[in-house]
């Protein structure tokens, strides 16, 4: 069910033969732009024995090597530039926690080309020019803030860039200022909807039509509970800082089957996450994103660790990928059985008693792993509940995943956040 013609962009109208012709026409320049502009990318090209000229069509970029988030650090901080630094407008990076952070810099048609892109997606998830849109992603060095800012402005929204915490005061921002747009984490989310019912606000009741969340995965059990909660439509956004933010694919409201790949501007394909070969369109694996029309940093086969699957388009010309079912990096393998947080995340969200915020903690009990679930009490929810909920949790994790685990019931707001995000996984093995 497609939106009516009038309200997409030239790139939304391309047929199928005129989007592959433009993909690699844009690819063949891309990966020119950059083995000749980024030493990295010319000796990692020449090691491979390959060059530019070798792409004569888009099965010939599997030929090319992979690029990594530890390549990206090994550069830092300007090592994957491609332009000459007076030419950067903007520089975004990661927070740089688990090592160097990966910094980003865009050029002036890198940040109009976001613009874009960021508008388009707030479009297909049903914003339109004249509404008011309630930004919650953080603002800074994250992309989710900023990107989401300039994309909804590009659109012709009025923007209140509300950016992370002071949960309270956003609460009434919104029944003040009346958005029919929020721009946010689910998990955050969540987080503002037990504010309202806290103040005695029915969520129901606000002027919130639709919700954009992204940056980190959420699952169709999630989805329910924010839609149900909150009356409104709750659609997927998907980026990631290395390959330009938020905005690099969109769920469409009028399907919710999952997210529309912007591809005129990034190249996707899914590959095993051991043997890197390329998987067919369908099959589930590991996303990789070639930038097509990136000035400052573009990237080449980027192998982002999210897993999905490839699927043909429906609202759109352009293909879809699942909703993220987990990161290959944040697979737990505990005693031999593969557990990734979304599973955990399911069984929490049925759990009478138990809000939607839980943490994976790690620990070492002689030779063998151990997993303790941690996940929040509702405000309200006593001892005796509390302990039924960690035993329910604890047989369905058996009983689905084929696991034990212990579960603790923890404090409301009491698991460590960080840009409006829960840390899910926490190692604590030495």
């Amino acid at each position: 069910m497609a939106q009516a013609t009038e309200l997409l962009d030239s790139g939304e109208r391309l047929d199928v033969a005129e989007l592959r012709a433009l993909q690699l026409e844009r690819l063949r320049a891309s990966l020119r732009h950059a083995y000749e502009n980024v030493p990295f990318y010319r000796e990692s090209f020449d090691k491979a024995g390959v060059r530019p000229e070798d792409c004569r069509s888009l099965a010939d970029l599997s030929l090319f090597p992979f690029t990594s988030k530890a390549d990206l650090r090994e550069n830092y901080p300007y090592g994957m530039f491609a332009v000459p630094r007076e030419r950067i407008r903007r520089i975004h990076a990661s927070s740089g926690t688990t090592g160097r952070p990966t910094v980003v810099g865009y050029t002036d048609d890198d940040l109009s080309m976001w613009a874009d892109m960021v508008a388009r997606s707030l479009r297909a998830a049903g914003a339109r020019p004249g509404d008011t849109v309630h930004v919650a992603y953080g603002y800074g060095l994250f992309t989710g803030g900023l990107g989401a800012h300039y994309g909804a402005e590009r659109l012709g929204c009025t923007v209140v860039p509300a950016s992370g915490g002071m949960t309270a005061r956003q609460v009434q921002l919104i029944q003040d200022l009346e958005p029919r747009i929020i721009m946010v984490t689910p998990s955050y989310m969540l987080t503002l909807l037990d504010e309202f019912e806290r103040q005695g606000v029915d969520p129901r009741s606000t002027s919130l039509r639709v919700g954009v969340f992204g940056a980190e995965p959420w699952t169709e059990e999630m989805r329910r509970e924010i839609e149900e909660r909150f009356g409104i439509d709750a659609v997927d956004i998907y980026g990631l800082s290395e390959v330009i933010g938020p905005g690099v694919a969109q769920e469409c409201v009028e399907t919710k089957d999952g997210l529309h790949i912007w591809e005129d501007h990034f190249y996707p394909e899914v590959v095993d996450p051991i043997t890197g070969e390329v998987l067919p369109e369908g099959a589930e694996g590991e996303l990789v994103f070639t930038s097509l029309t990136k000035q400052a940093m573009p990237v080449v086969r980027y192998r982002t660790r999210d897993l999905t699957r490839l699927l043909p388009g429906t609202a759109r010309v352009f293909r879809r990928m699942e909703k993220i079912t987990g990161r290959s990096d944040d697979m737990v393998i505990l005693r031999g059985v593969n557990l990734f947080p979304t599973q955990i995340e399911e069984i929490v969200l049925r759990t009478p008693g138990v809000a939607p915020h839980f943490q994976l903690r790690l620990t070492r009990e002689g030779r063998l792993d151990a997993l303790t679930v941690r996940a929040e009490a509702r405000p309200g929810t006593g001892p005796a509940a509390r302990e039924a909920a960690a035993r329910s949790i604890t047989a369905a994790v058996k009983d689905g995943i084929g696991v034990s685990v212990a579960v603790e019931i923890v404090e409301p707001e009491s698991l460590e956040r960080s840009v409006g995000k829960i840390r899910r996984i926490v190692d604590l093995r030495s």
